[in-house]
């Protein structure tokens, strides 16, 4: 795809844009006013974290208990801990004052039991006392009525409390959420502005690229709170938004406003300038927001609503900029005319001038380019070897910084009490018969039995063995009595049908072994019954499956799609094919140093990260599908510029070097806008987000350095004549120099 200056589509297009400026930018301005009212409320809709399984056994099992059983939808999780220099209280006056500092929230109409923990505790682990809130409630009416919940909760004197749980974290991830937003805008758009003000040496030139990128999020984000209205969606979505609408609408708008600024000079008219900008860098934007648009749909091939979300505010954020960049600009740009030179800040001397600096290093490179290929390849392969030892994790309250008290309340929780009792798999049980039959509750004890017996149980509870451990007939006996079915109901152990078998196990339920238990369980004949698996490592299992499913399509879907798509635009066969695989490069080498700080702890603590241990399972492919398409820009861009040269003379390094002398200033600037921006995501408070704006940042910087100064040239002149080599169903026309 070479930027032709021919009249096509998009020079009718851009004098479109030029005859009808006013009305255009009316039009923007109407419906960013409209679509502004409604972003800044957007966050608050997003009320999902988008990791939940739907339809799996997990979920299914999950669903059964609460409309068989009538489990609580949401439960809440209090942590009572002594405050510093309080002296220990008797148990049982704890216990007591905790109890009743609780009788405001157990009064409240949707709270349907307050229980303490039964669980056990770990010798030696803080003296904490924990309680468990249930609630009538679902997701979306449990995070509205949680502010009410927390006020009315009041611990007893030396004591505070930490609430955890679903809704709770839930909540603390929205409030995170939106202070990520403004504290990145607060952080980013500043250097940004200040990048660019380097750049065009002029004010207007420097704040067209600003208005372009926030108008694109802001209008993303109003329409995205009329389809969360409807449709639940991560919370993480409005991140993902403004993350990559201020970095792809500022990178696009700095192409667009560069070659007009170059077409200023050659052009009799503004009008012509803005046709012919439209024309090439307009040209290439449309193109570049169609690589990106490959990544992100790559998502959909996973059946997770994370991934979902995240599709649909990228999808949406892209396709508003790549509009933006070709509407609302190109009228503007119209309006301003010469006038984008005006007020400078830099002296007018400093601006326009030639470098060489990018022509002396292609051809530099080109005097060596097997040794410079093979050094570059050992260094990004060097980066990437910490994926071997990759280990992928499914966070919970893991995903917010412990200066959050759910997060803070998780952490207690694990440092006191057992984990397999906190966490236990839950078995739901369906009988053909009445679960008080003699027959169902021998069917019962017999499945628990085989349970009982699987390698990494520790204990098995259930209404069967509640009497204790009697015959079927004597526990049948038992239930006969409507006062003994009456307390097993109401603590949602068993009725009519259905039963509820919890098993706590003896491994870790966070571990492989814990994994591999719920395998097991699945695979066991539960006689008769019908048996699914749920409770927190099922879900984890359910979750990674799908991922590991979906991943295979996901990469295979992205690398072949974008490879056709390029060798329809640059009609060469090994030009795509080099493109992918060196996207491949930058993009394990930045997946390598993600992995190298979350899991191993590299660099965290200076980046205020909590290493976990492990990678978040989504993250591997959320980056992929980002970065794959953000990076193919500076390919398109690059390329397009260098075919443009050859074209006309059919000199290969030649071509090379001009396409990056006069692209290299101009990429390089990009891509640290773009490192700017997404770069100011690490400082933010949500750990998924860090981890995609360290990724993305670390493969846009080796994207434009390593790969397109050192490895891009290398290779174009290792491969000589052949980059130009295609079919000639695929050629069309034969540029001059042949091939």
């Amino acid at each position: 795809m070479r930027e032709t200056e021919s009249k096509g589509w998009f020079w009718h297009w851009g004098m479109a844009m030029y005859r009808y400026r006013k009305v255009v930018l009316v039009g923007w301005l109407l419906l960013f006013i409209g679509l502004g009212w409604f972003a800044q409320k957007a966050p608050g809709l997003m009320n999902d974290s988008g990791f939940t399984p739907k339809g799996s056994d997990s979920d299914k099992g999950l669903l059964s208990l609460q409309e068989k059983l009538g489990a609580a939808p949401s439960q809440l999780t209090f942590v009572y801990s002594p405050k510093e220099g309080t002296g220990e209280q008797e148990e049982s006056q704890t216990v007591k004052a905790i109890l009743e500092s609780l009788e405001p929230v157990k009064a409240l109409p949707y709270v349907s039991g307050v229980q303490l923990n039964p669980a056990a505790r770990k010798e030696g682990g803080p003296p904490v006392h924990t309680v468990l809130v249930n609630l009538e409630l679902g997701t979306d009416a449990s995070l509205e009525k949680y502010p009410d919940i927390r006020e009315k909760t009041v611990p007893p004197a030396g004591m505070k409390v930490d609430v955890t749980g679903g809704p709770a974290i839930l909540y603390d991830m929205q409030q995170a959420s939106k202070s990520d937003i403004a504290k990145a805008e607060v952080i980013g758009l500043p250097i940004a502005l200040i990048v660019l003000l380097l750049i065009f040496g002029t004010v207007p030139g420097a704040l067209l690229p600003m208005v372009v990128g926030v108008m694109s999020v802001a209008s993303t984000l109003g329409i995205v709170y009329f389809i969360a209205r409807e449709q639940s969606l991560s919370n993480f979505l409005p991140n993902m938004v403004t993350m990559l609408g201020l970095a792809v609408g500022i990178d696009y708008a700095l192409f667009m406003v560069s070659r007009f600024r170059e077409e200023l000079k050659r052009r009799e008219s503004v009008g012509e300038a803005v046709a012919m900008t439209s024309q090439t860098a307009g040209r290439s934007i449309f193109f570049s927001g169609a690589a990106v648009l490959i990544g992100l749909f790559g998502m959909l091939f996973i059946n997770l609503s994370i991934f979902q979300s995240l599709c649909l505010g990228g999808v949406l954020v892209v396709m508003t900029s790549v509009l933006a960049a070709n509407t609302l600009l190109p009228a503007l740009l119209g309006l301003l005319g010469t006038r984008i030179n005006s007020w400078r800040v830099l002296p007018a001397r400093l601006q326009g001038r030639e470098s060489r600096l990018w022509e002396t290093v292609s051809y530099a490179v080109m005097k060596r380019p097997l040794l410079l290929v093979l050094v570059m390849s050992c260094a990004l392969i060097a980066l990437m070897l910490p994926l071997g030892g990759l280990k992928l994790g499914v966070p919970n309250a893991e995903v917010l910084p412990p200066r959050y008290e759910s997060r803070s309340g998780s952490d207690l929780i694990k440092q006191a009490y057992d984990p397999g009792q906190m966490n236990p798999l839950q078995v739901y049980v369906e009988a053909k018969g009445e679960i008080w039959s003699e027959e169902t509750i021998r069917q019962v004890q017999a499945f628990a039995e085989i349970i009982r017996s699987t390698s990494g149980v520790k204990e098995i509870q259930s209404y069967a063995t509640l009497p204790g451990n009697l015959p079927a007939e004597q526990t049948a006996a038992f239930y006969a009595q409507e006062a003994n079915r009456r307390g097993v109901e109401e603590r949602h152990l068993a009725k009519d049908r259905s039963a509820l078998l919890t098993v706590i196990p003896s491994v870790d339920p966070d571990g492989k072994e814990a994994e591999q238990l719920v395998k097991e369980l699945r695979k066991l004949d539960a006689g008769g019954l019908k048996a699914l698996v749920t409770g927190g490592p099922a879900y984890r299992v359910d979750m990674l499956d799908r991922i590991n499913r979906g991943t295979p399509y996901v990469v295979g879907f992205v690398m072949v799609v974008t490879y056709f798509v390029l060798l329809l635009a640059f009609r060469s066969v090994l030009l795509p094919l080099k493109a992918v695989l060196m996207n491949v490069l930058s993009l394990g080498a930045s997946l390598g140093i993600v992995v190298s700080v979350f899991q191993h702890g590299y660099g965290a603590g200076w980046l205020n990260i909590t290493s976990t241990g492990y990678v978040m399972a989504t993250l591997p492919v959320i980056i992929f599908c980002v970065v794959f398409g953000i990076s193919m820009d500076y390919e398109v861009f690059l390329i397009s510029r260098i075919m443009e040269e050859y074209e006309k003379t059919g000199d290969n390094e030649r071509s090379t070097a001009e396409g990056l002398k006069k692209t290299g200033s101009l990429i390089t600037s990009a891509a640290f806008i773009l490192v700017v921006v997404v770069g100011s995501f690490i400082f933010t408070d949500i750990e998924i987000i860090k981890a995609l704006g360290i990724g993305l940042s670390c493969a846009v910087f080796i994207d434009a350095t390593l790969i397109r100064v050192i490895m891009v040239p290398a290779l174009m002149k290792l491969l000589g004549r052949a980059n130009w080599w295609a079919p000639r169903w695929i050629k069309g026309k034969t540029p001059a120099g042949g091939g």
